[in-house]
């Protein structure tokens, strides 16, 4: 499967990010978080150091646009195959960014794909 970074989890049990990850993990992917807190999600460890992460095919966002900006070019130098953007992430300047980087741009809800089997 593909190795999954969710870029903005959360350990609140209510946040899609955090749903995300249990059913990542469900589902047999092996899955890494990048937060603002350290903690643990369905035995996920959330690291707050994109130092530590490492070939990644996917990221997917749970940060609103304004929040991206800072961590444009972080994302990129991950060199992630795609990066899929939940509702409420989308992004045209970082789209053409990720694009321009030779990165697939995915406008999607993970929960979604995840449930229909095209993730």
């Amino acid at each position: 499967m593909k190795k999954t970074l969710v870029f903005g989890a959360s350990l609140k049990p209510n946040r899609y990010s955090n749903l995300a990850i249990h059913r990542l993990v469900d589902s047999g992917v092996e899955t890494l978080a990048y937060g603002l807190r350290e903690g643990e999600v369905s035995g996920v460890n959330i690291s707050n150091n994109l130092h530590k992460i490492s070939d990644i095919h996917t990221i997917t966002l749970y940060i609103n646009p304004k929040r991206q900006e800072e961590y444009y070019n972080s994302i990129i130098s991950l060199a992630p195959k795609r990066v899929i953007f939940n509702p409420g992430t989308e992004n045209l300047e970082f789209y053409k960014l990720l694009e321009n980087s030779g990165i697939e741009v995915d406008i999607a809800c993970t929960l979604v794909l995840l449930g229909t089997g095209q993730y």
